[in-house]
């Protein structure tokens, strides 16, 4: 009995030391909400470098935005933001209904989010709603937008 009540004792031991401590869920969306706010600021403020900063630069990845063709890699979506960039000005986004959600190992997070784009184009003011839907993955550098869908409802 001795040696089971031994044996019970170490293993609990064994793997309380080994287990990872649980996602801080509370935590992570905090964090994954600062990145779609940053998201939000660089486009708002035409910041190209705060915009890589958040958003995964490899050239797999596919995002899709309010209009056209999928973008298809970092290349072709740097080049869709600068034509933005170009094309629109005093930018302002409203953020509505904003979900996160994160994954149980603390890897991958997703979210879903309504903005009211505002702007001017051609000096004229357009107002659009769009649906937003994001994807981000968690790596030692912190949390990244590894794809995006966006849409304007039909109608």
């Amino acid at each position: 009995m001795k040696y089971a009540s031994l044996l019970l004792v170490s293993s609990l031991l064994l793997v309380t030391v080994c287990a990872k401590p649980p996602v801080d869920i509370e935590a992570e969306t905090n964090a994954v909400k600062s990145v779609l706010d940053e998201y939000v600021k660089s486009v708002e403020t035409e910041d190209m470098s705060l915009y890589e900063s958040l958003v995964c630069q490899d050239t797999t990845r596919i995002y899709f935005g309010g209009f056209g063709t999928p973008i298809l890699g970092w290349n072709a979506l740097k080049k869709v933001m600068e034509g933005q960039n170009e094309m629109l000005s005093d930018t302002k986004i409203g953020v509505s209904d904003l979900k996160i959600h994160i994954s149980g190992d603390g890897k991958t997070a997703w979210a879903t989010s309504l903005w009211e784009l505002k702007a001017k184009m051609a000096g004229n003011p357009i107002t659009l709603p769009i649906r937003c839907t994001w994807v981000l993955g968690r790596d030692d550098k912190g949390w990244r937008i590894v794809h995006f869908h966006k849409s304007m409802p039909a109608g």
